[in-house]
């Protein structure tokens, strides 16, 4: 029996969230598509694994976008919509923070966290308020334009606030408010979802990320965030998406400036109407394309112009009491030594030691997690790319060993409480990892950086224009809505709905 068909509609690279959000949406509208996928289990760094007999949580620490059954938001709609089935789990706080002459654990609402903040900054409710609803009136925007694209007259006409804030800064919009400082570390501490310090992020991307987590709070799948990829995998075959694992593919194969299928290392050549990469565009156009004539130069200039976001470095551990016992109070905790966010993303560019550390006690927002009387406990740092491309295999395991002792004596001084005295398993996660097992560009799990030159918006009106293959679509953190787990289900359904446009043009042509 034959592996593949002789062809296919639409190949997609990749069995993570976003290659599985554009293969539903294809699927859905009656395309014949197939998924290829390295692993032998789809979902990318949305994945579990298990130690001592205890399923724990590689990755996701909150998911965006979904909101509860009664008003959905864009993510959780589409995967209602696509027949994905998954048991969210509200998470109870929007998060600890933990700064210098601070501690106070904040609530989603943006009425609550006001006022939350005003008792932490007394007198700063109503500006507090008002920046968040101002926040809250860009994300609508945003979604909105992402559905419904308009002229510039219009947008002004229906987005006022959006239009005028599209070009500034967070710090910048942030500083007309003329709050304490003390309140603006108070709205900083997810900074570092987004991997930009204020001066450098754009205000768009501040009001996404704030009215999405703060207005509506985040949720957590019952079962980690596999429980996602898994579901989504069941239904997309279920639709008729072939789905193959430990399959990796080689090369895109490209003629005269379009991609008609791919070739595995095993050797097939599986033809194609169109490729969906989840691959980053430097792995792309640097060694994928064949044959290389095909990679136009603009390629090569953009992807050397774009600047990589952050990658990863976690401790996860399962200790051996519950969380109360250990000191630890709080789903999530931020913890800095200063908010000032242009310097901490200078920090960043380092080996440590790390000034700006994110805790996840994952059994406040899953109780069932861990066994009875154990739970589970993380601490990541987000750095950036460079300093991890200098570590050579000789240091590696002392580098890798140096840092995560950094992370837990700082948490353990915290809570009062040695961490490693209690430790029942421990895995260590480094950008090697993410480099090693998701093949992403220099382990980088943000995709590119949102800057003021080269964010959303800008790549919004440009997005034809970076097309520069017929045919090549692409997936995943680097592509235009940006990095996270939510925005990778936005950015694999902007991948699908290119191609359903396009085939949609061509059959207008025939007409």
């Amino acid at each position: 029996m034959k592996y593949y068909k002789d062809h296919y509609d639409v190949i997609v690279i990749g069995g993570a969230l976003a290659g599985l959000s554009s293969a539903l949406m294809l699927a859905d509208k009656g395309l014949d598509v197939l998924v290829l996928e390295r692993h032998n289990l789809p979902g990318g760094i949305a994945t579990s694994f298990v130690r001592g007999g205890i399923e724990i949580e590689a990755a996701l620490h909150e998911m965006m976008s979904i909101g509860p059954k009664e008003n959905r938001l864009k993510v959780g709609k589409f995967l209602d919509d696509m027949g994905v089935d998954i048991d969210w789990l509200q998470v109870p706080e929007a998060y600890h923070a933990s700064l210098p002459g601070v501690e106070v654990t904040l609530h989603p609402g943006l009425e609550r966290f006001s006022r939350e903040v005003d008792a932490q900054v007394p007198g700063t409710y109503e500006k507090v308020l008002k920046l968040l609803q101002l926040c809250n009136t860009v994300f609508n925007s945003v979604n909105e334009l992402s559905i419904h694209p308009m002229s510039k007259p219009q947008m002004l006409l229906k987005h006022e606030a959006f239009v005028k804030t599209a070009g500034y800064s967070t710090k910048e919009v942030i500083d007309t408010f003329d709050l304490p400082q003390k309140a603006v570390d108070l709205l900083a501490p997810y900074w570092i979802y987004v991997g930009s310090g204020f001066s450098e992020l754009p205000f768009t991307i501040f009001s996404v990320l704030m009215a999405d987590y703060i207005g509506y709070g985040s949720m957590i799948p019952r079962k980690l965030s596999h429980e996602m990829s898994l579901k989504m995998a069941e239904r997309a075959e279920a639709m008729g998406v072939q789905i193959e694992y430990r399959q990796q593919v080689d090369k895109i194969l490209v003629k005269n400036g379009k991609a008609y299928g791919v070739r595995t290392a095993r050797g097939d050549v599986i033809r194609s109407d169109y490729v969906i990469s989840s691959a980053y565009p430097n792995a792309v156009y640097s060694h994928m394309i064949e044959p290389a004539r095909e990679v136009p130069e603009k390629a090569t200039k953009m992807v050397n112009a774009r600047r990589l976001s952050l990658t990863a470095f976690s401790v996860i551990m399962i200790l051996d009491r519950p969380a109360q016992e250990l000191n630890i109070h709080d789903y999530s905790i931020f913890r800095g030594d200063t908010m000032d966010t242009d310097v901490l993303y200078e920090n960043l560019a380092g080996l440590g030691p790390y000034r700006y550390l994110t805790c996840i006690c994952h059994n406040y927002g899953n109780p069932d997690v861990t066994p009875e009387g154990t739970c589970s406990f993380s601490i990541t740092v987000l750095p950036r790319v460079d300093g991890w491309k200098s570590v050579s295999a000789d240091d590696y395991d002392r580098v890798k060993h140096e840092v995560a002792k950094q992370l837990i004596d700082d948490m353990s001084a915290y809570f009062g409480v040695n961490l490693l005295d209690h430790v029942l398993e421990i895995v260590i996660e480094t950008p090697m990892t993410v480099a090693h097992y998701t093949k992403a560009w220099n382990g980088c799990i943000y995709g590119y950086a949102h800057t003021m030159q080269d964010h959303i918006i800008a790549r919004l009106q440009t997005g034809n224009e970076e097309r520069l293959i017929q045919g090549l679509e692409f997936a995943g953190a680097h592509a235009i809505s940006g990095d996270g787990m939510g925005p990778q289900v936005t950015n694999g359904r902007k991948a699908a709905k290119n191609i359903l446009d396009d085939i949609a043009a061509k059959e207008a042509a025939k007409k």
